[in-house]
């Protein structure tokens, strides 16, 4: 058997890591030309149930390496007024469990990690265009002219998936209505200074009026500006940081990242299309009247580092009949960032159909069996999960009204302080909230084992 993936993403690298262990001959087919190519976001939160899944898919001393390149772990959880006043202040309980635990990520790092040990499976500059089904294989066909064909093929290749296009032409996505600025600025003696050590150290929410929101999050990694273990790490930490290939394709350095989201009627009609210095003018545009240091972090962001997003969300769809085609991740359940679970998702994906192809290979189930199984299980979870992170982010919010929204902003403020105060009742809140990010699904572990002699 042959897996064809298409697409460099969490979900296509975390799989083929997982089928090459299992023996399973796989290929995965990026459109970058190098390694380094692509911004590739910011903070990526992996919860308990995306670690398990990493834990489950990765050689176990590259999971010790995910592990020992994520930012420092947050110490609270922090909603906040635009004038920088604290509504609700959570402590994040510290875990030293290396799997049952919230980590926070750089989307570069968790990338490299994630290439190391896979390259020889993928293949660079490979920009896909169509595929071709038949009985016993399908081929698929990239812009340099090459091709190649495979048992299965598995679109990995985020929410404007080719292969969803062809494959699923009745699979729609939608805008939402919110568009967000996002940006990052490295920390220094000033910017530290911008934020309050609860700020500094967790990460923080700012829901103002006219439904304007915003995101903060401080990350510091164990290496240097300059790429060397910082003084005082030590131990097997440090060996695996220097001994681990990745580091030099990775330009992460500590930052603390912003990410400002207002309806689409709020911003210029070309947002898409602004440069790096125009998305900070219209942040500070935006926010004339927000706390100083909020509009100096924003003043300080590297132009560079800044960018527009345009929020969509899938529109849940039927089952469909199975074939040698199956999809995973953003390629078919695109999700907006409203509850901070589409890379687990794409993680829970993954770990599902390796299990389900680790059955083919040891000759329990047949090929379209497997992946009827697989579908079956993605699309309940998968589209309940779009459908809940819509909730968070859509400018159907009656937040983004003028008068409701002021309402009910200073009611969900009045609530959140009521909380802040009690402390039962903010221990309830927290435990809630962690429940919700680490289920414990049983699904997400999977024991990967050799293929038995003589298959």
């Amino acid at each position: 058997m042959k897996v064809l993936v298409i697409g460099g993403g969490t979900g296509g690298l975390a799989l083929a890591h997982g089928l090459s262990r299992a023996g399973i001959e796989v290929a995965v087919f990026e459109r970058d030309a190098l390694r380094t190519d692509g911004l590739h976001g910011y903070r990526v939160g992996i919860d308990p149930d995306g670690s398990r899944a990493l834990h489950s898919l990765l050689p176990p001393e590259l999971y010790d390496t995910f592990v020992a390149t994520k930012a420092r772990d947050p110490r609270y959880f922090n909603m906040l007024t635009e004038d920088f006043k604290e509504v609700l202040s959570m402590e994040v309980p510290p875990s030293t469990d290396p799997v049952e635990s919230e980590k926070s990520i750089s989307r570069m790092t968790l990338r490299q990690v994630l290439l190391t040990g896979l390259e020889d499976v993928v293949e660079f500059g490979k920009e896909f265009t169509r595929f071709e089904q038949y009985d016993d294989h399908v081929t698929a066909y990239f812009a340099d002219g090459t091709e190649a064909t495979g048992d299965l093929l598995v679109a990995a290749d985020g929410s404007g998936s080719r292969v969803r296009r062809q494959y699923l032409p009745q699979a729609k996505t939608e805008e939402t209505g919110i568009v967000a600025i996002a940006g990052k600025l490295p920390i220094t003696d000033e910017s530290a200074k911008l934020v309050s050590p609860k700020v500094f150290e967790g990460i923080s929410m700012i829901n103002a009026p006219r439904g304007l929101f915003c995101i903060i999050h401080v990350m510091e990694f164990q290496w240097d500006r300059d790429g060397r273990v910082k003084h005082g790490i030590g131990g097997n930490t440090e060996e695996l940081i220097r001994r681990w290939p990745g580091l030099q394709f990775d330009n992460t350095r500590d930052y603390i990242n912003w990410g400002l989201s207002a309806t689409r009627d709020k911003l210029p009609a070309n947002i898409m299309e602004l440069t790096g210095e125009e998305l900070v003018k219209v942040a500070l545009d935006l926010t004339p009247d927000w706390h100083p240091n909020l509009r100096r972090l924003f003043e300080l962001t590297d132009r560079g580092t800044c960018f527009p997003v345009n929020i969509w969300t899938s529109v849940p769809l039927e089952p469909w009949e199975s074939t040698n085609v199956t999809l995973i991740g953003d390629a078919i359940h695109t999700m907006t960032p409203g509850r901070g679970v589409g890379a687990n998702t794409a993680l829970r994906d993954a770990v599902n159909l390796c299990r389900a192809l680790i059955d083919v290979r040891d000759g329990r189930r047949e090929l379209l069996a497997a992946v009827r199984e697989y579908e079956t299980k993605m699309i309940e979870y998968g589209f309940d999960a779009v459908i809940k992170s819509r909730a968070q982010m859509t400018a159907d919010d009656p937040a983004h009204k003028p008068v409701i929204g002021r309402l009910a902003l200073a009611g969900m403020r009045t609530a959140m302080r009521t909380v802040n105060h009690v402390p039962p009742l903010k221990r309830r809140m927290r435990d809630s909230m962690l429940t919700y990010r680490g289920a414990g699904r049983d699904e997400a572990v999977l024991e990967i084992s050799p293929a038995p002699t003589g298959r």
